[in-house]
């Protein structure tokens, strides 16, 4: 490199260092960060002691009521396992509330049946009387009798015991039902027995 470019390279350097007014230029454009500018808050300016006091107090407040929810839901699981198991205990306690009647009326036919003046055709009257309370009991809660007699044989409400022959009745019909079946709520709880037609 000759003397004389070596000394127009060392005059740029100087003037590059030192041009006036370009350092206040660049304060402009960039200008130096404050604690506000990169996004830190007023609790920054806070000692540290009093940022750790204030986040524990946070966190033990997150924890009271964590231990609350807690216990609340426990609290509410044992309730719930109390009224299942007071449902299962007293579920039935409406279907014997109503059996009672019968009950009674089922004694009561039993002491006219052992008295002096009974009749045949009383003990009769008194036994269809307890019978159709038992039935109407039976129904107002949801169980219902299946008597299909006539009707066309179907599988899931009837068990065929046996076929016969039946000139008045068309095939596959029930021709004689040897077991009532009952259904609750819609659903067999016992399919009727019954002889279909061939």
């Amino acid at each position: 490199m000759s003397p004389q470019q070596n000394d127009i390279d060392n005059d740029e350097q100087h003037d590059l260092a030192t041009e006036p007014g370009e350092d206040a230029e660049l304060e402009d454009v960039v200008p130096h960060a404050d604690a506000d500018s990169v996004g830190q808050g007023k609790d920054d300016d806070e000692p540290l002691e009093v940022q750790l006091a204030k986040a524990q107090h946070t966190i033990k407040e997150y924890w009271d009521q964590m231990m609350r929810l807690r216990a609340e839901i426990e609290n509410n699981r044992k309730r719930a396992e109390r009224d299942i198991e007071s449902a299962h205990k007293y579920a039935t306690r409406s279907l014997l509330e109503d059996l009672l009647p019968v009950v009674d009326s089922m004694e009561m036919g039993q002491a006219a049946a052992g008295a002096d003046n009974a009749t045949l055709e009383s003990i009769r009257e008194g036994s269809t009387m307890t019978m159709n309370m038992f039935m109407q009991v039976l129904e107002k809660n949801g169980l219902q009798a299946i008597d299909p007699l006539g009707e066309k044989f179907d599988p899931e409400k009837h068990q065929a015991i046996s076929t016969t022959e039946a000139a008045d009745a068309e095939p596959n019909t029930v021709v004689q039902v040897m077991q009532k079946g009952f259904l609750l709520n819609d659903r067999v709880v016992r399919p009727a027995m019954v002889v279909v037609a061939k």
